[in-house]
């Protein structure tokens, strides 16, 4: 989970990359980074940090040109390091810049190809890295000193046809324009937009359409699912199907909690889709309970707010917000390390004691994933009073970890995987769990768009829909993300911070 943006214009688009990546900021939190072209010369700026941490006054001026891509990186199976920041650059051919969101299921393999026949060399272990050196090579087979957008498409469906997982992927061509694609599955979202000006159409391509919204673009449509699209550096667009065997599948996991409500994705109003999810969520309550004792619904901000407010209103309870959160915090949810997380929780809510004093407290988040911030919750509902507590999940139980681009851990280390609705809710300290069916999330979802054929469902029912994915692969994986491992990369990459710190000193 990561977020892109690229931008051709008819003026320096340095700010307007930079403000498309603010409003991407939930996508990922260590790092940002941007690359801007202005005749065939690249200006790049990245590292880790929040948007407006890596970029300040005497960056953004050197960050000249009328195209660019920008990212912000929510670390998965790779490095934190900031060396590991996106977008990555290569040379050859005519100098390719490129931004990544997804995660490429056979990036071992293909970091082999790359060396042995490509004769090409991967510096990081970012599978953007590989990714890119992946297209250049495919790009440069076509023999063209200038390329043109049926070159690009063609090397677009080599791509496509050497790698897979799921990706949505953003580059620019000095000289030449930006570029994107998705990939066949349609896992990862992204969408295009024009903003018309006085000189002429200017475009942006984004992770959401959010981005398009606060710049003044207006959202023409998401790329369909291995889709390419090349806008050149005087607005031209070009867009053509680079996939053999196309399929719609996205990510149900982003209408749950990785997107903004405001968006719009596979031409689902996100926001509506939440709503939806509250309304399935209040009919599962009367099948099981029908004769509730819920005093009031509470949501754990900020993502499961709409799904709770449906679920009251449809229920005929109390809405109340019972927590106030510090919006300094990160999401809890995609910060490294078990540690951190557990500490963040009490930093980042404080409960309201009036609204939980002697009553039945029916708690609603978007998901729970590792259940951390779950049970310190129940207890804080419990310490302010609370006669009962119950917890209602918005998504159903996630059980198996993502491989497409979510940093979910090991399996061993996601609180439901291996046990019943009930089980868990012991393990949070509640006293009834009730968890959305999965048909009901993907009924809320397929409401807004009749088109979409599937979902990628892998967190919650171990299906991966590239077909791939074996225990095998799983294993390697929960090698590199377990927290231990994450821990050993944290030290290891303090201490090389140090070294290099201690060297310039020296």
């Amino acid at each position: 989970m990561c977020g892109i943006v690229g931008i051709v214009a008819k003026s320096h688009v340095n700010q307007t990359i930079f403000d498309a990546l603010t409003v991407l900021q939930h996508r990922g939190q260590d790092a940002a980074g941007m690359v801007t072209c202005e005749g065939n010369r690249f200006y790049m700026r990245k590292d880790n940090g929040l948007v407006n941490e890596v970029f300040r006054t005497r960056h953004m001026k050197r960050l000249m040109g009328n195209a660019g891509i920008g990212h912000v990186r929510y670390p998965t199976a790779g490095s934190s390091s900031a060396a590991e920041a996106q977008p990555f650059y290569v040379n050859s051919p005519y100098g390719i810049a490129l931004a990544h969101n997804g995660n490429l299921t056979n990036a071992d393999e293909l970091i082999d190809q790359v060396f042995r026949d490509d004769l090409r060399h991967v510096n990081t272990t970012s599978d953007s890295e590989v990714l890119l050196n992946v297209f250049a090579h495919e790009l440069q087979a076509q023999g063209k000193l200038v390329p043109t957008a049926d070159d690009i498409f063609k090397a677009i469906a080599r791509v496509h046809e050497r790698v897979t997982g799921g990706y949505a992927v953003v580059a620019v061509i000095t000289g030449y324009g930006i570029v994107a694609f998705r990939d066949p599955n349609g896992i990862r979202p992204l969408v295009y937009g024009k903003r018309e000006t006085k000189q002429g159409d200017e475009y942006m391509v984004a992770s959401e359409s959010v981005a398009l919204d606060t710049s003044g673009y207006t959202r023409i449509r998401d790329l369909a699912p291995g889709e390419a699209i090349f806008i050149d550096m005087d607005g031209r667009v070009s867009t053509r199907q680079c996939a053999n065997n196309p399929r719609l599948t996205p990510c149900l996991f982003e209408y749950v909690y990785l997107a903004r409500p405001d968006s719009i994705i596979d031409d689902v109003n996100v926001y509506k889709s939440r709503m939806r999810q509250g309304v399935s969520l209040a009919e599962k309550v009367k099948r099981e309970r029908p004769d509730h004792d819920i005093d009031v619904i509470i949501p754990i901000p900020d993502t499961s707010r709409t799904a709770a407010l449906e679920m009251a209103n449809h229920l005929g309870v109390m809405f109340r917000e019972g927590f106030i959160k510090n919006r300094y915090i990160g999401r809890t949810f995609i910060m490294p390390g078990q540690t951190e997380r557990k500490k963040s929780v009490r930093r980042k809510l404080n409960p309201i004691e009036l609204e939980f004093k002697d009553k039945v407290v029916m708690l609603v988040d978007d998901s729970i994933v590792r259940g951390t911030t779950s049970q310190q919750i129940v207890q804080m509902a419990r310490e302010m009073g609370a006669k009962k507590v119950y917890f209602a999940s918005a998504a159903p139980a996630v059980r198996y970890p993502n491989v497409y681009g979510i940093d979910m851990p090991a399996a061993d280390e996601l609180i439901a995987h291996g046990r019943t609705d009930d089980e868990v809710g012991q393990e949070i300290g509640c006293d009834w769990m009730l968890y959305q069916d999965l048909d009901d999330l993907k009924e809320s979802v397929r409401s807004g768009n009749s088109e979409i054929e599937d979902f990628d469902t892998c967190v919650f029912d171990g299906k991966y829909v590239t077909g791939d994915v074996d225990e095998a692969y799983l294993a390697r994986l929960e090698a590199k993300r377990n927290d231990a491992a994450k821990n050993k990369k944290v030290v290891e990459t303090n201490s090389n911070e140090s070294a290099c710190l201690q060297n310039k000193i020296d």
